[in-house]
């Protein structure tokens, strides 16, 4: 890259595929530097940066424009929420997977709200921390049953009667393939797992996932989870 350039983050997809470009946050050492250790010794994965505070991966992100962000709850300064809250809105590009200690920890579920993608328990298996960077990246979620059935017990709770209302007539304006679309990713499938079951190409499924989420007005794939459960399409 010569001086000046903004970072492209991934590739069009016309252009040969580079390598996934990540950030680790963490403000233990030890679990910092191993994760990013592990990430970089993948071969499709390269660790753009590591930092130690929430301010620090904001301008961590904006320099180096990551796919995934890899982000610690609690973290000084400013914590894992409000760092996912600033990055899903600033810097779209780029997907948060949050790092946990306990899976029903509320900090967690608080920044699935926020707009992560997912989450990981600390003691995660190195071959899980790669393949949950790369089904984040891909835009699949990762999303435990538990915080599943909670995400959709409190949005059925808190949402108004009108929003539920619009998403479930939304329903009505699928075509029958978006219909098939919003099933897969209500089972937290990734894009190219969804191209492989629906013998359908990759962007194919992005621009239907893309309609779906228009047609349904969710903000994310998690609202579209939501909105299968609510609607009965899924149990």
């Amino acid at each position: 890259m010569t001086g000046g350039e903004e970072p492209a983050g991934r590739q069009d997809a016309d252009a040969a595929p580079g390598p996934l470009r990540v950030v680790v946050a963490d403000d233990q050492p030890v679990v910092l530097h191993g994760f990013a250790a592990i990430l970089g010794a993948a071969p499709d994965v390269e660790v753009v940066a590591t930092v130690a505070d929430g301010v620090a991966l904001l301008d961590a992100v904006a320099r180096t424009a990551p796919d995934v962000a890899v982000v610690d709850v609690r973290m000084p300064r400013l914590d894992g929420i409000g760092a996912t809250q600033r990055i899903t809105a600033e810097h779209p590009g780029t997907r948060v997977l949050v790092l946990t200690t306990f899976d029903l920890d509320e900090y967690v579920y608080d920044a699935l709200r926020a707009g992560a993608s997912g989450f990981l328990l600390k003691d995660v298996t190195a071959g899980r921390l790669v393949e949950g960077v790369r089904l984040v990246a891909d835009g699949a979620m990762l999303l435990g049953p538990s915080i599943t059935r909670r995400l959709v017990s409190d949005f059925a709770a808190r949402a108004g009667a009108p929003d539920r209302a619009s998403r479930a007539t939304g329903l009505d304006t699928l075509t029958p393939r978006e219909h098939e679309v919003l099933l897969t990713v209500a089972r937290g499938l990734s894009n190219a797992e969804i191209a492989a079951e629906l013998f359908i190409g990759e962007q194919t499924v992005k621009s239907h996932v893309s309609e779906v989420l228009r047609k349904l007005g969710a903000r994310d794939r998690v609202q579209l989870v939501i909105t299968a459960y609510e609607c009965g399409l899924v149990g």
